[in-house]
């Protein structure tokens, strides 16, 4: 007789039953977080589908919301830019959140505060896509709600990622907004850093630059 029922190591179901458990987690943050690491409800494969579709519904954004809301002035627009206005800090985050937590009895990994942190965004892309088809429909009196809502799903995942670092790290909710706060200026650093470091390479791919045509004009 063969059995009927899947196995629950099934992949393709672990993956479907990961990525509607974002649903859980960004209503009960607490246990959703807790659940999604320690008892490993969460996958890299669902937290990367998190990230394209935030990077995807920002992208569609600019092409289907209305003019009212949002003016693009597409010369003047570069995607990889405008992508890494999301990837940037979001790398920047979990680098310098894991970096300091790893340094004072933080449990979480790095793949487990990058997954945390992509969880967390999931109510961008679930209240921003609606919010899109929606700008199309309302007049300039309404614009006010559409700039309400949207503000209020970017601090909805601000709080979530919160949340989701105080689960991970097993921090008590003081320690967990010391860390945050310290994570915010160790990226304020980092950024700093970078910008001397791609400055000093600059400046010496000038200097060998300049001191190429000195030899060639003297040749």
């Amino acid at each position: 007789m063969i059995a009927n029922t899947k196995s629950i190591d099934n992949p393709k179901e672990k993956y479907i039953d990961s990525l509607k458990f974002a649903l859980y987690c960004i209503t009960h943050p607490l246990d959703g977080f807790w659940d999604l690491t320690h008892e490993k409800r969460g996958t890299m494969a669902a937290a990367n589908t998190i990230l394209a579709l935030t990077l995807l519904v920002r992208i569609m954004k600019l092409r289907y919301t209305s003019f009212i809301m949002l003016q693009v002035y597409w010369e003047d627009l570069n995607i990889f830019l405008y992508l890494a206005s999301i990837l940037f800090p979001l790398s920047l985050w979990v680098l310098g959140n894991w970096g300091l937590t790893t340094l004072f009895d933080g449990k979480g990994r790095l793949g487990q505060v990058y997954m945390a942190t992509c969880y967390a965004l999931t109510p961008y892309p679930l209240v921003q896509f609606p919010l899109m088809i929606f700008s199309n429909f309302v007049t300039v009196n309404e614009a006010q709600f559409y700039t309400v809502v949207s503000a209020l799903s970017l601090v909805w995942c601000g709080l979530l990622v919160i949340a989701a670092m105080g689960q991970i790290h097993e921090y008590s909710a003081g320690k967990n907004l010391l860390f945050t706060i310290a994570t915010l200026f160790a990226m304020l650093v980092m950024i700093f850093i970078l910008m001397i470091f791609f400055s000093m390479i600059s400046q010496g791919i000038a200097y060998f630059i300049s001191l190429g045509k000195e030899l060639m004009f003297r040749m």
